[in-house]
């Protein structure tokens, strides 16, 4: 005997297809302690370019460019873009790569693979997606322990981990291709 099909919900269909993060109105941030963890780092990525399509393999993708990050400090973001922490010269992009992704009513649970300066590490996070109006918002944010991205440069202690990333913003519907 076969098992009924769960019915699709309202969500599920309305989510169907391919979708894209609007860079206009989203955000993808870092946060991390330092100096002994009293003060915390804010820093975000400037270009990326992500997606989310349920029936396809993987479901969501993120491609950041690593040298696109700004804490508005200068000095600090060379140093970030550095051997040290995201070594943009040999590694231009961090990649977020879904390798199981899960509608549960607003919540997208998902498992996958952050790679970041050559290295990569797997992590589970939840994300929330709103309808509003023919869009959707989607909100996330997991907690990655940077020494497991070869990310160790710490004197004296003084970086604490994990770090904390975010992502907030708009998914608008990717125009179907027409047939040629």
């Amino acid at each position: 005997m076969t098992e009924p099909v769960p019915a699709l919900s309202h969500l599920d269909q309305a989510i169907a297809g391919t979708w894209r993060l609007d860079p206009a109105r989203s955000e993808v941030e870092f946060h991390a302690r330092s100096f002994y963890g009293l003060v915390t780092v804010h820093g975000q990525f400037e270009s990326y370019d992500g997606t989310i399509d349920l029936g396809r393999e993987p479901a969501v993708q993120l491609t950041i460019d690593a040298a696109s990050l700004t804490t508005i400090n200068a000095r600090r973001d060379t140093h970030l873009r550095s051997l040290d922490f995201f070594d943009v010269e040999h590694h231009h992009y961090v990649r977020f790569l879904s390798t199981s992704a899960m509608l549960q009513g607003e919540m997208l649970k998902l498992h996958g693979h952050l790679h970041a300066a050559g290295k990569q590490v797997s992590i589970d996070l939840e994300a929330t997606l709103h309808p509003v109006d023919d869009e959707f918002e989607i909100d996330t944010t997991v907690q990655v322990d940077q020494r497991e991205l070869g990310m160790t440069w710490s004197p004296l202690g003084m970086l604490r981990h994990p770090t904390t990333l975010t992502v907030h913003g708009r998914l608008i519907r990717e125009p179907s291709p027409t047939p040629s």
